[in-house]
């Protein structure tokens, strides 16, 4: 039988072996957010539950552009259950490779930062569930794979304890 303190411990273990962003400084190419969501992008997902089970696919068709400092993305989702939603993202600089943004269904404030050809971007977003809304922690890491791809790994928790992973890959339209 395994024992609350131990439990506990191994919890605070894992959690110990965070990835620094930093560590992504001299990756290339590099990640300028306003450079690739300028236009149309496509992005295709999938959400796992922790167990590793694929329960809702998804195609997102994302417009950007620039208003002053400000980048716009309006993301628009169709899921694989026929669903639609659209979020709004309004992200402005804060600094050296800081940013931070909002929307319709984030609570606060985003925050992330970009270091070489690596995103951190972290929120917490109220998640509609059936007839529920729950309010979930996304830690995003997106990486800049070439000009024209971008991956992201998501990691969605509540209360500390991971509830699933969002997988998706966003294509740059050319001009």
């Amino acid at each position: 039988m395994i024992r609350p303190l131990a439990l506990l411990c191994c919890l605070l273990l894992a959690s110990c072996g965070n990835v620094d962003i930093q560590d992504y400084a001299k990756e290339s190419p590099p990640l300028d957010l306003r450079e690739y969501f300028d236009g149309r992008v496509e992005a295709w997902g999938m959400f796992q539950k922790r167990s590793g089970l694929v329960v809702k696919r998804f195609h997102v068709v994302i417009d950007g552009h620039s208003e002053g400092d400000k980048l716009i993305l309006d993301e628009r989702f169709v899921f694989s259950d026929g669903t639609t939603q659209q979020r709004v993202w309004t992200i402005t600089p804060d600094g050296e490779g800081r940013w931070r943004g909002t929307a319709g269904d984030v609570v606060g404030e985003a925050v992330g930062e970009v270091a070489g050809n690596a995103l951190r971007w972290r929120y917490v977003l109220r998640l509609p569930v059936d007839d529920s809304e729950y309010e979930v922690t996304l830690d995003d890491w997106m990486y800049l794979i070439d000009e024209q791809t971008l991956a992201n790994r998501s990691f969605m928790s509540k209360f500390g304890v991971e509830v699933g992973q969002i997988t998706l890959f966003f294509r740059k339209s050319t001009p």
